[in-house]
């Protein structure tokens, strides 16, 4: 048996393997992606190489170096792009696949017809395809399901261009130190739908369908992940805006509903914010004085490097109803009568330091309550400067903000600060506790204090258990006793 006919030999299965490589590829790409490939399928000239060096794209450092370098010089069968590139992380057509391998295959014709085959080699041929015949048989039958189970797929997905993703959330809440109006165990609960469509595969538009009852100590802000008491579970449009880059280093955002506040900054820095059961865990100055989370808006997120970012954002209100007051499109964004701007630098990193500055202003023609606690803010201009800081050292972390607002008649202080500690007891959980001072706009009025801890421990990727403990003063003057003491147990599944 000649050299060349065992290089023909060898030849065979690196020509197969690249067929599999590229076919198993594109099968785990059409099951795992929604989003549609739009391939250029003008035509291509591809240019014969002798050499890997000739290829500009490809280093030795590349995982599959050697794998192009003996299928370039020693069978010559690998051809690049007519600039001299090979463009190893990108999808092929099957055009392109056709001709690769259609070019290995004619030097594996040749080397056959130069070389001849013996009957001593036909049998040796023969002896191994019997002998592999059960395991090559079960690779075409996994194969053969793997294209059916693919074709499944296809025919039965949602959409081409567009996942859902839904969040269910539990709550049960029972006061152990009750104040007027939360004297017996509640139940809280709130349902999200996400369409997220994308068409480029680096935009988003997203349609939020929400619905959810029930909420408790509203005096210190409530829940976090819960709906307003009233609402009876009816369904609506929740958020509505569509997210695209701009270059590589801008992001633009265009909501016609839901975003106003933290919605349009980057990051809240504060990590209570999400895992705490009580909304006090998250940063209460973007919301207070603000502008209707009902209204349209334009955000920019603009990253002067991959540290420092700049958030930008501008919401419009509507009507003189306060926050329940949706954008009217008779009056116009720039009419409106409740507005809100916020600007916000952050100092991101994955290790020990991230903070933020922060500044808000907001507009109302009317005064407003205060997330049901009956009393009202004023109406007129609220400025807000906030600091917001984390200090991570790896198993735990140090967090927490303060603002300072000022509005018609006074001016007001609030914060939050605390520990976490992550993975405590078990991957994935945290633990945290922390205490606030929520804000309050009322002249010559004490501001609520909240002190919680929680633990969020994730029971697999679908439930989230975070159990809790509150206790909060709501300083009411109308009230004599306005001081709780509260177990809550949240449950969250995604899907």
């Amino acid at each position: 048996m000649t050299k060349l006919f065992w290089q023909s030999l060898l030849a065979v299965p690196a020509a197969l393997g690249v067929a599999v490589a590229v076919s198993g590829a594109a099968i785990a790409a059409d099951a795992a992606t929604t989003q549609v490939s739009d391939f250029d399928q003008d035509a291509v000239q591809l240019a014969q190489i002798t050499s890997v060096s000739e290829l500009t794209d490809v280093l030795p450092s590349d995982w599959a170096f050697q794998a192009l370098q003996s299928l370039v010089e020693n069978y010559g069968c690998i051809q690049g792009y007519p600039d001299r590139t090979f463009r190893g992380q990108r999808s092929m057509t099957r055009f392109e696949f056709a001709a690769g391998l259609n070019s290995c295959l004619d030097v594996i014709a040749t080397l056959i017809a130069q070389s001849g085959i013996n009957p001593e080699d036909l049998a040796t041929i023969r002896r191994l395809q019997e002998e592999f015949q059960a395991e090559l048989a079960t690779l075409r039958g996994r194969v053969d399901a793997l294209e059916a189970e693919t074709a499944t797929l296809r025919a039965q997905q949602f959409s081409t261009t567009t996942k859902l993703r839904g969040q269910a959330d539990f709550h049960l809440v029972t006061p152990f130190d009750t104040i007027p109006g939360q004297t017996s165990t509640s139940v809280a609960a709130r349902a999200r739908l996400n369409f997220d469509s994308s068409f480029t595969g680096r935009d988003r538009l997203r349609i939020r369908l929400q619905s959810g009852n029930g909420n408790a100590f509203q005096p210190l802000r409530g829940l976090a992940n819960a709906g307003t008491s009233g609402d009876n579970y009816n369904v609506g449009i929740d958020d509505f805006y569509y997210r695209f880059p701009l270059g590589n280093r801008i992001t633009v955002t265009a909501s016609a509903r839901g975003l106003q506040g933290d919605d349009w900054v980057t990051s809240t820095i504060v990590p209570f914010d999400g895992p705490a059961v009580a909304d006090a865990g998250g940063p209460q100055f973007y919301q207070s004085g603000g502008s209707s989370s009902n209204g349209a808006g334009l955000g920019l997120n603009i990253n002067f490097t991959d540290n420092i970012a700049l958030d930008l954002g501008y919401t419009a209100g509507g009507g003189t109803t306060g926050s329940s007051g949706a954008f009217d499109p008779a009056v116009g964004v720039f009419a409106a009568t409740s507005q809100s701007y916020i600007a916000q630098l952050n100092f991101l990193t994955d290790g020990f330091f991230n903070a933020a500055v922060a500044y808000l202003h907001n507009d109302r023609s009317s005064a407003f309550a205060l997330n049901g606690t009956g009393v009202a803010a004023p109406a007129g201009a609220v400025d807000t400067f906030a600091g917001l800081l984390n200090l991570d050292f790896g198993g735990f972390f140090i967090a927490g903000h303060g603002a300072y607002q000022t509005f018609n008649g006074g001016n007001d202080f609030s914060w939050n600060a605390g520990v976490g500690f992550n993975d405590f007891l078990a991957e994935g959980t945290q633990l945290g506790v922390y205490a606030g001072q929520l804000p309050q706009l009322v002249n010559n009025t004490d501001n609520p204090f909240i002190v919680e801890g929680y633990y969020r421990v994730p029971i697999n990727k679908f439930l989230t258990i975070t159990p809790a403990l509150i206790y909060g003063d709501a300083k009411l003057s109308t009230q004599t006793d306005d001081t709780g003491f509260w177990g809550a147990l949240r449950a969250t599944f995604t899907f």
